[in-house]
């Protein structure tokens, strides 16, 4: 009886300690989360989750240890990687493109049409302004991308008449759609890969380095359970939407559910994704290399 009931406590904090601590990023990278956080909580998985109104309120953390999976942008990701004398690696990308621009203007068919516009931009330093300045320059256009309005108030400002083009990620493309009349979205990862041949990742999937290394088998067990949240959210996004709200990742069920179908979300293995993310990277290196750590990162920053 004592041997058995040492055995139970021993599952018990074994259990404990090997649950992996997993960073979730409220918003649209979020969601195929929502259904891991589901499952967690009916004790169908041994993952900790833990929400972040930002990267950089994550990054700390996973720097740290922490945190040993997480969500990141692939500038930020690179940046750390070359900062910090390898703290985090890409596991792989987890969502696509999911930049729109936003607009009432029926003329506009694509990026060629926003020759001479004034464009909201969300995203300053970050993919947004860097895409949107690629696109400028393949399209040989000149546009004026304006800062000056936050992310979530970007769409109201467009229904309101404040500008008449805007460039935003899900899911406010989704929120101006649903509330402004006429409003209507040219995507600009279609946009790239017209010019590219190519998607662009937005989401990519890290681990702490130091975790990844010593815990290949939670790795492997992690990113495939992922990859089956991914899939059952693209292919339920009602049902999706209802396990967002219900754990608070920053969006209401409805708003989430329209969302995800024009999200992007995806999964490639790093290795499989090193070319679109050094093609993305690039960019960056070309019009901010401090964004990305003034270098594209090493063979050894794809797991």
């Amino acid at each position: 009886m004592k041997k058995t009931m040492a055995a139970v406590i021993f599952a018990a904090l074994s259990s404990a300690i090997f649950a992996q601590k997993v960073g979730v990023l409220n918003g649209p990278s979020g969601i195929p989360c929502a259904y891991l956080m589901e499952q967690a909580e009916k004790g169908g998985s041994k993952y900790e989750f833990e929400k972040f109104a930002s990267a950089q309120n994550e990054l700390p953390k996973l720097m740290k240890g922490e945190i040993d999976i997480g969500f990141l942008p692939p500038n930020a990701a690179a940046k750390v990687y070359n900062s910090s004398k390898g703290a985090v690696l890409c596991l792989g990308i987890a969502g696509n493109g999911n930049l729109f621009l936003i607009t009432k203007d029926e003329s506009v068919k694509s990026v060629k049409d926003l020759d001479g516009k004034t464009i909201a931009c969300a995203g300053q330093g970050a993919t947004p302004e860097y895409m949107m300045k690629y696109l400028m320059k393949k399209n040989s256009i000149e546009s004026t991308l304006d800062f000056t309005t936050p992310n979530a108030e970007i769409a109201a400002a467009l229904i309101e008449g404040k500008f008449d083009y805007a460039l935003v990620p899900e899911p406010f493309a989704t929120v101006a759609e649903t509330k402004g009349e006429n409003v209507k979205r040219l995507s600009i990862s279609d946009e790239f890969k017209a010019a590219e041949g190519t998607d662009f990742p937005m989401t990519l999937l890290v681990a702490n380095a130091a975790y990844a290394k010593k815990h290949k088998k939670e790795i492997k067990k992690f990113i495939s359970d992922f990859e089956k949240a991914s899939g059952w959210t693209v292919k339920n996004p009602t049902e999706a939407g209802k396990l967002v709200e219900k754990h608070s990742l920053g969006l209401k069920a409805a708003v989430a559910a329209k969302s995800i179908p024009n999200a992007a979300y995806t999964w490639k293995p790093a290795k499989k994704g090193k070319g679109e993310v050094e093609k993305l990277l690039g960019i960056f290196l070309e019009n901010s290399p401090e964004a990305i750590g003034g270098k594209l990162p090493d063979e050894k920053f794809y797991y």
